[in-house]
């Protein structure tokens, strides 16, 4: 009996030290991991969405409560005035999630650009989505008043050759940013004056 209560009592020891010891390598982690991130996954697409702005949109962010999520927004400055932001949304594409930063122009509420962020769609077909500047090009000027859709479902966006379900996807992400947009747009212009 003793012999159980020891090996009960070293494991429990054991299990509180490793779990100590892998939340504090997460938390000493967290902030080097978002700046890999926002450098190599989303920066490229951020950069592209916010191309002849005046600031480093990396570096101008800020982040907003929306329920229960806490979301990122990147804020683009044109002309000495910030006037844009950016942020992602995920839709469900063939192979998995498909993240897309959409740009948005806060004076007309319209999207500005757009660029895949994270994808596992296939090679060839679906993975096109990130690198065709010309799908990406058709969400340009979108109003974010109404839904996004592809032109098979009755919207303006044409479809990826091979590909209809990446297309729906990224459509998907950007209504969704819609929604968020619309939810924040008072607290994203009160944050926005913050930035020049």
């Amino acid at each position: 009996m003793r012999e159980m209560i020891k090996m009960v009592v070293v494991l429990t020891v054991l299990s509180a030290f490793s779990g100590g010891l892998l939340a504090a390598i997460r938390d000493n982690t967290k902030e080097k991991i978002e700046n890999q991130q926002l450098t190599f996954v989303k920066g490229p697409a951020i950069k592209a969405i916010f191309e002849g702005a005046t600031n480093d949109p990396i570096a101008d962010r800020f982040k907003l409560q929306d329920g229960d999520v806490e979301r990122s927004f990147f804020v683009g400055v044109f002309d000495g005035k910030a006037s844009a932001v950016a942020l992602e949304s995920f839709g469900k594409g063939y192979g998995g999630d498909v993240g897309l930063m959409v740009g948005v122009n806060v004076a007309d509420d319209t999207i500005l650009r757009v660029g895949v962020t994270t994808h596992q769609e296939t090679p060839g077909l679906g993975a096109r989505a990130k690198t065709d500047a010309g799908f990406a090009g058709q969400f340009k000027g979108a109003s974010l008043k109404e839904p996004v859709k592809v032109s098979n479902d009755g919207g303006k966006i044409n479809a990826l050759s091979g590909a209809t379900i990446t297309s729906r996807a990224a459509c998907s992400a950007a209504t969704d940013v819609g929604e968020i947009y619309k939810r924040l747009k008072p607290q994203l212009e009160e944050k926005l004056k913050e930035f020049k």
